[in-house]
């Protein structure tokens, strides 16, 4: 009888272990969802007497540089309690001077500095523009990102004056 307590209390104990573990992001826990921020984002630790550099990925991929600064400021904002399409909103706000570079270079990259080319879209087949298709993907991903740090109790990235590291106030 002894043994067969000991063996209940055993297992309760595990299984209590177990739920514990899963809480906590341990085996396949939710944190599981959370992704790294770019090391490329993060500026290098200046030499002694150097001058500090910025992150090359902003200067030469628009879009690299949009879809970092969504997903910072997705983390460093999703502990809100405003409603995840507010928080997203915010977002995207933030961001917006990098999505002006992207919508720039797109704008740039037609040649004759004219509107950008409309085509039906792959997703709707509606007519839309790379501007336009650059904001709609700016605003999804930014409600996915504070959606999944919401989800995977993602840690924010380190701010520094109001502004997640890896990035530079625009």
């Amino acid at each position: 009888m002894a043994a067969t307590r000991l063996i209940a209390v055993s297992a309760v104990a595990l299984a209590l272990a177990g739920c514990q573990g899963a809480h906590n992001g341990v085996a396949g826990g939710s944190n599981s969802v959370c992704a790294p921020f770019t090391a490329a984002a993060t500026p290098a630790p200046a030499a002694a007497g150097a001058p500090a550099t910025a992150a090359p990925v902003a200067a030469a991929d628009p879009a690299s540089a949009l879809e970092d600064c969504l997903h910072r400021w997705a983390y460093a904002l999703a502990s809100s309690s405003d409603d995840a399409g507010h928080v997203a909103q915010a977002v995207t706000a933030a961001c917006e001077p990098a999505l002006g570079r992207w919508n720039q270079q797109a704008a740039s990259a037609d040649g004759e500095g004219g509107p950008p080319i409309e085509a039906p879209s792959l997703i709707t087949g509606r007519p839309t523009s790379p501007i336009e298709q650059h904001l709609t993907f700016a605003q999804e991903r930014a409600l996915l990102d504070v959606v999944q740090a919401r989800a995977g109790h993602c840690a924010a990235p380190p701010m520094k004056d109001g502004v997640p590291v890896g990035l530079t106030r625009d």
